[in-house]
Parts: C-alpha cells; sequence; structure tokens
C-alpha cells in the first residue's frame, strides 16, 4: 500500500510512521509514505498556500495552483512505483463518515493520496477537479486534514496482511462485524472486589465465545444501537441479545 499525503506540516506524519503497529508496517515495508509540501509548489518567494476568500468572511483558503501541482507530483511518485490509478481523497467535515466498511473498502486500493486541508479549506475548483471522494471522520472540526488522515491510514494499515502479530485481532475489533467489541480482561484475576468473569476461566472455548458474542450484543445494543438496526441478528444473536434485555428489565 503507497499512501501520499499533502500537507504543509509534514513532520506531523512522524507519530505514524515511528511508532507502534503502524511504525512496524512502515518499517517492514508493507506500507509506504510519501509527503508532499505544498509550499514546494509555490511560485512567489513568500511561499504563499492561501489568501483571502473571495465574498469575505474570516480566515483563509488555500489556493489551487500549489495542491494541484502537489497532486500531479503524487501521482507520478505513486506511477513509479508501479500504481497508475490512486484514489484522491481530501478530508472534510463535509465529507463522507467514515465507518469500518469504508476502511475495508480503502485497504482494498494499491495507494490513495490524502489532501490535508487548513485554514477555512481548499478552493472548491481544486476539489472538484481532482477529488475521487471527499471523507470525515466525525461531525466535529480540527484544525486540519492531517490527524484525521491519520486515524484513517492507522486504521488502514491494522487490515494489511502481515501487520498484526495474530490475524484474529483485526478480524475480532470493534465494527468489523458491525457489533462492538466484546470486553476484555488479563491478570490479576481479582482486583480488590473486581474478578474475571468466571466463564473465562472455565477453559471451555464454545461457552466463551457464547459469552463474547453475547457482551458484543449488549454493549452494542447499550452504546450504540442504531448498528443494530444495520445489522439482520441471526436467531443465535436475537436470543442471547433478548436473555439480557429480559434479565435487566426483572432487576
Amino acid at each position: 500500500m503507497i499512501f501520499s499525503c499533502i500537507s504543509i506540516f509534514p513532520e506531523i506524519f512522524a507519530s505514524l510512521t515511528n511508532f507502534g503497529v503502524t511504525g512496524r508496517a512502515f518499517d517492514n515495508n508493507i506500507c509506504q509514505l510519501q509527503l508532499i509540501n505544498p509550499r514546494d509548489f509555490t511560485s512567489d518567494s513568500y511561499k504563499r498556500i492561501d489568501d483571502k476568500s473571495f465574498g469575505g468572511g474570516p480566515g483563509m483558503v488555500m489556493k489551487i495552483e500549489p495542491l494541484e501541482l502537489s497532486l500531479n507530483d503524487a501521482i507520478v511518485r505513486q506511477e513509479k512505483l508501479g500504481n497508475n490509478a490512486p484514489l484522491r481523497v481530501y478530508l472534510s467535515p463535509q465529507g463522507q463518515p467514515v465507518d469500518q466498511s469504508m476502511i475495508n473498502q480503502l485497504a482494498g486500493h494499491a495507494g490513495i493520496i490524502f489532501v490535508c486541508g487548513r485554514y477555512e479549506g481548499v478552493d472548491e475548483r481544486f476539489i472538484n477537479r481532482n477529488i475521487d471522494l471527499e471523507l470525515s471522520t466525525g461531525d466535529f472540526v480540527v484544525s486540519g486534514g492531517e490527524l484525521p488522515a491519520m486515524l484513517v491510514m492507522d486504521a488502514i494499515i491494522r487490515q494489511l496482511p502481515g501487520v498484526l502479530n495474530d490475524e484474529e485481532s483485526a478480524i475480532s475489533d470493534s465494527f468489523m462485524n458491525g457489533l462492538l467489541d466484546y470486553p476484555h480482561y488479563t491478570q490479576p484475576r481479582e482486583y480488590e472486589d473486581a474478578a474475571v468473569p468466571d466463564v473465562l476461566l472455565s477453559g471451555n472455548h464454545e461457552q466463551i465465545k457464547r459469552w463474547r458474542l453475547q457482551m458484543s450484543l449488549w454493549r452494542t445494543y447499550l452504546r450504540r444501537p442504531d448498528l443494530l438496526t444495520k445489522r439482520n441478528l441471526t436467531k443465535l444473536e436475537s436470543g442471547l441479545l433478548d436473555e439480557l434485555v429480559v434479565k435487566n428489565k426483572q432487576k
């Protein structure tokens, strides 16, 4: 997987490439990251990449020419590495919400170019002429597209073969089966007045699997009931969830 990021603050991405699971993925050449700064494609001595908004209003808008030249450079770099059709993504509060299904789709691309806006955003003509997909990581505003881009890349990288030591880890993550993850426990077995559920110590793998599914259903029911409306529950899942709903109504 080849990632290209267009950003006026390329140093930010060191937190993705130098640490943890994603850092190992880059070290092992499972994925690559190219950083392109639009300031390198300006024509004036001040390297200005923004200007006032036509029509007035607060804040500045990123100019089309440095962004378009940066994007063309990113495309050429990806082509040199064998990817002739990178997906071009702009991070924006107006974009399509990112969910696990979207991440799984993105992980199927050979290369992605992320355009990270700043200030009040980018010239709309740049988006209309160049962007394949606008993405939003939530209904809130941050200072730029770099953190959202890193969130999306982190989620994608987890899905790439060879990244996680235990391939089951990615499969069992929250949202992978449309449900939130079940609770996890480790040593000690008892901590003050809190003990690990007996079923996890039973050694009965079928019972453990059933308990974990039930806990995933219950946690989703309590915290994200909207997810259940998008999923056709099996007879087993409906029974496990109903069991806890009835039990808690009787308390």
